[in-house]
């Protein structure tokens, strides 16, 4: 909770009325007794009917005001515990956003969510429950046992034996639960991501017959969820009936004790009378403790989970500036990078070098795990080259701020993602000033302006969550234009393209071609045709830059990607080797005639 207290400074006075004002409930809560003594000891033993009615008024305006305070209390705990979680939420969130790839991968989105969702409301309420009822226990509990000593101190010495046994059986609990919470909510964990996997991947399950298997396996992590929480609720259940026996034993001693002093004429019964009310009350309250305790053992659990993401600092640093760029004619060059991704033994990239000339169109093809992603990945800076350098306009990308680096690049990644909202929300995310006008634009070179203007509502039409209510290949244009409104320098399309057919295919990277500025376009594609027609293809096989050059360059001297070609278009390769072996029998016939001629 130490890691989270600074999320309480602006809500200080709060924290601080709250357990004030329970503490002036309190206050009036043990007083009762002593005014009930009264009535006994004085109003019903000299039969005094004005008196017994006098205080009986008292009583009514003690319990007005304690509703009172409470109500107050109730209040300010719930002002600062909503305001708390309200500041906890969005900090953790903006320290998500803040992380590298790296660490998102690392730590997971499900475990992301519980943190940000369950953990977080466990936190508010015990916080909630904790600035009520946290003080209110120990003050009806010392305050009884002060309130004894006023009375009688031979029985008061009851409630200072009790005391300290009680608390060392609450503590002994929380010291044993608190770790089987924190297991609990990793258990949870678990189960929200086994859910997310299936719900994400339904079609998927029903399209393989898989149905019986997943629900197997939900129920075999749901049936671990229950157990673990079955076992921390037993051992938390123990502290009701535990507390509750020491407290009867207790108060049997008390009132056996109280019976001879008044024999003794030591004490009155009015004065016994206001004993038991208090060892009452400390049973109300131990009892109220133990449905508290088992609150505040999750909400710290909780606490630590959150704090725990809160600790993880990104891997990447940007600066607050950039620094100038070296005017040159070099839009992007790699030199010598290399990359692995954490955790993995072998490294994705090896010793990548090649540069790339402003406005240029780069093709980037590759069999599946070859690298293509993680190339381009860092050149937008998603994570750092683990060797060597990445430049963007001469400088390395990790000198520009992230500000600057950001507004430079436009990606369209793999999988198409759009958000709840209309079409114009969703094309303004990379420039918020864009007109109707440059979305139009964008969204014709995308191939998508028929698309939107078939919807009702044309721009105003509202998208539901990830495009649902679009096909693939739908979404996949509408990102492309999303990132086109934004009128990047490098414009990076990840493999944006697969749900498209040949013939919008070819029209986008026609359209595409006639971009104005000098716009530096990345295509990744496991299309041939797709890249065929860039400046410089790139051919990436295992990690490794195998090829660069035209596509008439490669298809000679590179193996890797007349591999790749071939397998996309055999009748190609019928001519090819055609070709070449005109070209090999042309040059062994002029090899043949100059012999001749020397000889």
């Amino acid at each position: 909770m130490r890691t989270l207290a600074p999320f309480l400074r602006n809500y200080k006075k709060e924290s601080i009325l709250a357990p004030f004002f329970k503490f002036l409930e309190v206050v009036f809560d043990l007083l009762v007794p002593i005014v009930i003594a009264r009535i006994i000891d004085v109003g019903i033993a000299r039969d005094d009917r004005g008196f017994i009615l006098q205080n009986f008024f008292i009583l009514i305006l003690m319990a007005a005001a304690g509703l009172t305070v409470s109500i107050t209390a109730q209040y300010f705990a719930a002002k600062a515990s909503v305001g708390f979680s309200t500041e906890l939420r969005q900090a953790v969130y903006d320290h998500i956003q803040g992380l590298s790839y790296s660490e998102i991968d690392t730590l997971g989105t499900d475990t992301l969510i519980t943190r940000l969702t369950d953990d977080i409301n466990q936190v508010q309420n015990g916080l909630n429950m904790g600035l009520r009822l946290l003080l209110r226990s120990p003050f009806i509990v010392i305050g009884s046992m002060v309130m004894a000593f006023t009375i009688n101190v031979r029985c008061a010495l009851i409630f200072a034996g009790a005391i300290p046994v009680l608390f060392l059986v609450v503590f002994v609990i929380m010291y044993l639960s608190i770790p089987l919470f924190r297991k609990v909510q990793g258990k949870l964990d678990d189960v929200t991501g086994l859910t997310r996997e299936n719900l994400t991947g339904v079609r998927v399950i029903r399209a393989f017959c898989r149905e019986e298997e997943s629900v197997r396996e939900f129920d075999e992590s749901n049936r671990e969820l229950t157990k673990l929480n079955e076992l921390v609720g037993k051992l938390s259940a123990l502290l009701n009936p535990v507390t509750y026996v020491l407290i009867n034993i207790a108060t049997v001693i008390l009132i056996h004790s109280a019976g001879i002093q008044v024999s003794l004429g030591n004490m009155q019964q009015g004065e016994v009378v206001a004993l038991y009310n208090y060892m009452a009350q400390m049973i109300v309250e131990l009892i109220k403790l133990a449905s508290l305790i088992i609150t505040l053992n999750k909400a710290a659990a909780c606490a630590g989970r959150v704090a725990g993401i809160l600790h993880v600092n990104s891997s990447m640093d940007y600066p607050s500036r950039t620094s100038e760029t070296v005017s040159g004619n070099s839009a992007v060059e790699f030199q010598d990078v290399s990359f692995s991704y954490p955790g993995t033994g072998a490294p994705s990239l090896s010793g990548i070098s090649f540069s790339v000339k402003k406005g240029q169109t780069v093709g980037i093809i590759g069999g599946t795990g070859s690298g293509k992603t993680t190339l381009v990945s860092l050149l937008a800076r998603f994570y750092d080259a683990t060797s060597g350098r990445v430049l963007l306009d001469g400088v390395n990308v990790s000198d520009y701020s992230q500000k600057d680096l950001r507004s430079r690049i436009g990606v369209v990644p793999q999988k198409a993602a759009l958000f709840k909202g209309t079409i114009r929300d969703n094309m303004k995310w990379g420039r918020e000033e864009a007109t109707d006008e440059e979305i139009w634009d964008a969204l014709s070179t995308a191939q998508a302006r028929e698309i939107v203007e078939g919807k009702p509502g044309r721009l105003d039409f509202a998208l539901e969550q990830n495009g649902k209510n679009l096909s693939g290949g739908q979404r996949q244009r509408l990102t492309i234009a999303r990132a086109l409104v934004k009128n990047p320098e490098i414009l990076i399309l990840d493999d944006s393209a697969s749900a498209l057919d040949f013939a919008t295919d070819a029209a986008l990277r026609k359209a595409l071609s006639r971009l104005k500025g000098k716009t530096t376009t990345f295509l990744v594609s496991q299309r041939a045709a797709s890249i065929r027609q860039a400046d410089l293809i790139l051919v990436l096989d295992d990690g490794t830059l195998c090829g660069q050059g035209t596509h008439e360059s490669l298809i000679r001297s590179c193996s890797a990607y007349r591999e790749i070609y071939f397998s996309q278009f055999p009748e190609e390769q019928l001519r090819y080797e055609t070709e070449s072996k005109k070209i090999s029998g042309a040059d062994t016939a002029a090899a043949v005639s100059g012999k001749e001629v020397l000889s």
